[in-house]
Parts: structure tokens; sequence; C-alpha cells
């Protein structure tokens, strides 16, 4: 069989060594097929046997290519990468788009009562298969849901906790927490059966991440829910006033699009307009991970690429105890994993529909990149590059890897505290020409470090990205977010705009605790609803050149005075029509303010904190700014070519061309 392969499939011999191969996969292909395009192999699995196997009898050198049919390819656990697997590429065929599923197909649906459609899934039945996601039509359903989409949420009414083992930390190893509800909001909860409601799930939004717990049990006489898991954290608790949904009861099943799975073993589904049930096809998923790249600290995953290829369709089971309230949903791994490889690609790829993060650099990863890519309908976020605790030894940090020319949308949907591109302790990292929308909290985070101490997260460059529309659920979030001392760091050439959040801390460019020696310029930030620009604390940051256009409530904030320089502020424009121009105690910060050009639409007066602007200067700051029409094109259609007669030009401000922001197509 090998010297048939060999024979058949053979680009280029030297002697007695083959220096490279060809390799075909399809749906329609055999394990016993040696992998020719006419008697194809089946799998990646097999094409990467195939190739161990040829490798190992000598046969076998240099770098393979593995052709990949058109056509669905089912994963019922993930395809692991070794050492061994390195110098190949796994591509679809030209004109072809082969998508691997995580999932299974379900049964047709038939009609039930209520315009509801039915399928009975006997691996279901007595909670045997617990699925939490479901795909309908290729589209990601919603589990029943209560309140329904026009009110939103419910609120706390009290909370309280009763601590069971309080630990060594600051939180509680083990806690139950007593939620009161509204009586109008509590009674559906009491037509459930104890084994019904110990299958609810609770969602609730903190200020920057979020708790989902099962429910233990409930208190119809003081209309209370109960929790049990481990206590919470005193700096981001439940309280009074927090938001909340209950997930996976029956009652809540009146929106098309949801679903709902009974212990008897039946799905329920509301259609949505235009579906048919005899063209209706729903997946569950049957695996959480699709892709494990899996070298060692001795041996590395070298050269290994994918293009032009579909990843979908994964899933996530909540634990018994619950997923806790962590920021970015850290604690969450990705679809596709890598560690310790080297030039690892997704080129052209999509991922779509998984439930955890998609792609994860996460141990000794360099030179590796997702390029050209889609990323969408994301349980977590889209890429992760580093880890969150600083790697003990140099051969398991990740650092050199690139995003680069991709599409990330539509993240966060089972946890909302997830980032669109999240960087930890890794360094020399490209970011580049990517749009990264619709999610619910901060588009790219860069750093992990809290204060001033030790950080990995130095010279990654975040350049030339569009990043809007991030949603109102949370708060504290940004269209950048950098966290801790990153020297040589540059956030620059961004388009950054419609950036919303909940109570507070909606930002485009936001430099969070410690936040160290980042250069931030020739952004174009509009539309945000707490400022442009907000510096908490840090070291030597310079914020040059940026347009600054159409907050809602201040421009620029500052919080923390420290007594060494805090930032630069220098030749920014910076256009308002509502709010104040700054917010913080910027009278006492040390910092350095000049050659800024300010306007508020129709020459209304403002306020430098509580100074006149002539008083502002009086004080050293502002030293060569002017107050004075910027003469933008036609800011009102959020065109921001400045004029050739514009006053910014004297300050020394240098337009920037946002023109190329984004992906660019074609490469």
């Amino acid at each position: 069989m090998k010297q048939w392969l060999l024979a058949f499939v053979v680009a280029l011999a030297m002697g007695d060594e083959i220096m490279s191969a060809e390799l075909f996969v399809s749906p329609t292909g055999i394990t016993e097929n040696p992998g020719t395009e006419e008697l194809p192999l089946p799998s990646l699995e097999a094409a990467r046997d195939q190739i161990r196997a040829l490798r190992g009898d000598g046969q076998l050198a240099g770098d393979v290519r593995v052709v990949v049919k058109g056509g669905e390819y089912a994963l019922d656990h993930p395809v692991v990468f070794t050492a061994e697997d390195g110098g190949v590429v796994y591509a679809g065929a030209k004109g072809e788009r082969p998508l691997f599923s995580g999932a299974k197909a379900l049964p047709q649906f038939h009609k039930a009562e209520g315009g509801l459609w039915r399928v009975e899934i006997p691996e279901a039945r007595g909670g045997k298969w617990l699925f939490e996601q479901l795909f309908v039509n290729g589209r990601r359903a919603r589990r029943a849901r209560f309140p329904d989409s026009k009110r939103g949420f419910f609120t706390i009414q009290e909370i309280r906790e009763e601590v069971i083992r309080k630990g060594k930390s600051t939180v509680p190893t083990e806690a139950r927490q007593f939620i009161t509800m509204r009586e109008d909001d509590f009674a559906v909860l009491s037509t459930l059966s104890a084994e019904e409601l110990q299958r609810v799930q609770l969602m609730a939004f903190h200020k920057w991440d979020n708790t989902r717990r099962f429910i233990e049990s409930i208190h119809p006489e003081t209309r209370e829910i109960v929790l049990h898991g481990v206590g919470m954290k005193p700096w981001n608790p439940l309280k009074k006033g927090t938001r909340f949904y209950l997930e996976n009861l029956r009652p809540a099943l009146t929106k098309p699009g949801e679903w709902f799975l009974g212990l008897d073993g039946v799905l329920l589904y509301k259609p949505r307009a235009g579906e048919k049930i005899r063209t209706t096809t729903a997946v569950a998923p049957v695996t959480e991970h699709l892709v494990a790249i899996q070298g060692t600290r001795d041996q590395k995953v070298v050269n290994l690429q994918f293009e032009n290829l579909s990843f979908c369709f994964t899933g996530y089971q909540t634990p018994p105890e619950g997923f806790g309230p962590v920021q970015a949903a850290q604690t969450i791994d990705a679809a596709l994993m890598a560690d310790h490889a080297e030039g690892v690609r997704f080129r052209n790829c999509t991922v779509k529909g998984v439930s955890r993060y998609a792609i994860w650099f996460r141990n000794g990863c360099r030179d590796c990149a997702v390029e050209s890519s889609t990323i969408t309908d994301i349980g977590g976020g889209g890429v992760r590059i580093g880890t969150s605790g600083i790697p003990a030894r140099t051969l398991d940090r990740t650092g050199a890897c690139r995003v680069e020319d991709s599409t990330l949308s539509h993240l966060g949907l089972i946890f909302p505290c997830a980032v669109g591109v999240w960087i930890g302790h890794s360094g020399d990292n490209q970011i580049l020409h990517n749009e990264i929308c619709n999610l619910y909290y901060t588009a790219i985070s860069v750093g992990w470090r809290w204060g001033y101490g030790k950080s990995l997260a130095k010279n990654n460059k975040v350049l030339y990205n569009h990043l809007h529309h991030l949603a109102g659920q949370l708060s504290d979030m940004g269209g950048v977010y950098t966290l801790g001392p990153s020297e040589g760091t540059e956030i620059s050439h961004n388009v950054i705009h419609d950036v919303d959040c909940h109570s507070y801390g909606g930002w485009g460019l936001y430099t969070d605790e410690g936040s160290s020696d980042i250069r931030m310029e020739n952004n174009l930030v509009y539309n945000t609803k707490t400022g442009a620009f907000h510096q908490h604390y840090g070291k030597n940051n310079i914020i040059r050149n940026n347009i600054f256009a159409y907050s809602r409530l201040q421009q620029v904030q500052a919080t923390r005075v420290e007594d060494h320089l805090s930032f630069t502020f220098e030749r920014n424009i910076v256009l308002f029509k509502t709010g104040v121009l700054l917010r913080g105690r910027w009278r006492k910060f040390n910092l350095q303010m000049r050659d800024n050009c300010y306007w508020k639409e129709g020459g209304k007066p403002f306020r430098f904190d509580t100074l006149s602007f002539a008083d502002w200067q009086k004080r050293g700051r502002d030293a060569g700014s002017i107050i004075a029409d910027p003469r933008f094109a036609d800011p009102a259609a959020l065109d921001f070519t400045l004029a050739e007669d514009s006053p910014a030009h004297a300050l020394g401000f240098v337009p920037f061309d946002t023109s190329t922001v984004g992906p660019r197509r074609g490469r």
C-alpha cells in the first residue's frame, strides 16, 4: 500500500528519499485508501497517521500538503497534532470550503402544539446527553430565557450570603447566596419541580465580568433563589440592582429561535420567521474542542498550517459549580489550542459557532498567526495569546504571534466578559488590520499585570484595526485596554467607535492599572459613552496626534494622581457637543499637555476641569494649545478629513489616512 502511495503521490524524489508529497482527504474516503486524489483518505486524522507512518519508515521527508475536499467532516473529539506532525499544510481544495463540525445532527423536527416544533432525542433522556447549545440551519439558537428580549433583565432586589467555609483567601471557599426577586418575576419558578429547578441557570452581570450558576433551591415564602458555590468577590460581588436572567426553563420558551430540552429527551423549538420544517436541520455539540496542537518543551510542533478550512459548532457544558466571575473569561480555553508550537498558521479559515474562545496560542508558542480569517458567533472571545501568569521557564513563554487581516464579530455569546483579542504575559505580538465588533466587553486587551510589577507584555503592536460596536451589558471596558508595564507597546492608526457600557467605563483607549511606556498615536475615536481616552494610573504614556470626537459624558478622563509623569497629551484634536471636556483631578496630575486643539460645536463655552482656558494655561497646562474649530470636512457624517486651512496644522498635527484601517482584502 505504501509503495502504491509513493508511486502516485510523490511530487519530487531525490535518490532514495522522498522530498515532498501531496495527499487527499474527502468525506467519501476510507482509512484503507492510499490518499491519492482518486482514492482519498476520510479525515485529517487519517492523513496525519499516513504521514507519520511514511516518515517513520524513512520513505518521506520534507513538507507535505494535504488537500481537503469540500463537504462536512464530523468530529466527536479534537484532532491532536504533536511534534512529529509538523511541516504539513492542511488546505481546502481550490474553490471548496470543507467544514469540520463538532456537532451531531438531530432527527427531523415534527410539529407540536402552540406553534412549536419537537424532536425526540433518546440519548438525552434522563439528562444523559446534556448539551447547552443548539444550532439550527447553521445559526446559534437561544436556550429558553426569562425575561424576554423586550425587558432584557431581572434585577436583584436583595442579596445575602452565608459563608460555609471561609478558607484562606478573601473569597470564601464555599458559600450560599440568597437572591430576592420581585414577586411577579419569581412566580414562574414556583411552577417548576425540584428537578427542573436544579437545571435552571442564573446568569448575572457584574461590572466587568459575569456569574453563571445553577439554582440549588428556592424559598417561595421570601421569594429567594439559592445559589451554592464559592463565595462572592468583595471587589465585585453580586449586589442589589445587579442584572440577571434565568435560562433553561420550559415556561420561557416564547420567542422565535428559542429552544428547550426536557429530561424526557424531547427538544422543543420555536421556529424563526421563514424556517420550513422539512428543510430545517439542527445539530447539537458533542465535543468542546476541535484541534489540539500539543508540542513539548523539548519537541515543538513546527510549521503546521491550516488554510481555507472551516471549524464549527462546539459546546460548553457548565460544571456543577458554575462559572464564577473572572475578567476576560480567562479561565475558559479555546476550541483550537496550541502549546509549544512554532510557525503554526490559520490562514483564510473560518471559526464559527464555537462555545469557548476560538483560538489560543497558549504555552511556549512563537511565530504563530491567524491570517485573513473569520471568527464569528463565538461563546467566548476570539484569539488568546500567552497566559495569565508569568511562566517560570522561558521555554513556556509565548510571543511574536500575529492576528492579521481578520474579522472577529459577535463574540461573548455565553461569556459576555470575553475579549476579541487577548494578550496576557506575552511580548512582540502584532495585532494588525483587523475588524473586531459586536461584543459586550473589550475588543483588544494587552497585558495582565495590576500595578508596576514584572510583566512580559512588551513591544506589542496594535495597528490599523477597526474596533466598533461594543455593547453596553458590562462596564469598565474599552476598545483597546491595557494593563501593567508595557515598554515599546504601540497602539496606533486604529479607528474605534460606538463603545457603550452599562454604568461606567465605555472608553475608546483605556490605560488601566500600571499601564506604562505605551504610545497611542494617530487613532480616530468617536461615539464613546464615557471618553475617548482614560488613564486609571500608569507611567510615561504618550497620547499624541489623535482625533477624539463626540464622547457623550466626558471626552478624556484620568483617575489616580501619582508623583511620576503619568502621561503626555499632545497634538490631539478633541471635538464634542455634549458632556464635559475633562473628568478627574486634572489640576493635580503630573502630566504634560501641549499643542492640542479643543472645540465644542457651535463655539459653546466649556471649562478645563473647573477653570477657564486662560487660568488653565496659567497653571502650566496646555502650552501652545487652542480653542478653535478644527474644520473637519463633515463631522456630522463622520468625515474627519481636515481642511487645508485647519488651525490644527499650525500646532503640528499630522493628518492620517483611515481608509487603510481594517482587513486588507485580497492578501
